[in-house]
């Protein structure tokens, strides 16, 4: 896969988990693409040590269901970071 594919890749996977999570998450569309982008990678990563997954193809349900996940991961974590530092006590 090139690197105009990956950030496209990236980039919609953002999107859509941001679709999925509930609630209100901050960031425009390059806030989305950066955590999209490294979510897929944490998604391929983790798929291809935990499932020796082959992500080469950018059609490929296995690489969008794992570049989804990575983004849910890192939207989840990035909103607990930012969450907590706008709580007002």
């Amino acid at each position: 896969m090139g690197f105009f594919s990956f950030l496209l890749l990236g980039l919609i996977a953002g999107a859509i988990a941001k679709l999925i999570l509930p609630g209100k998450q901050g960031g425009g569309w390059i806030a989305t693409l950066i955590l999209g982008v490294i979510g897929a990678m944490i998604g391929g990563w983790l798929g291809g040590l935990l499932f020796n997954a082959n992500l080469q193809e950018f059609f490929s349900i296995q690489t969008w269901a794992l570049a989804i996940g990575g983004s849910l991961i890192v939207l989840l974590i990035y909103g607990a970071i930012v969450g907590r530092g706008s709580k007002k006590s």
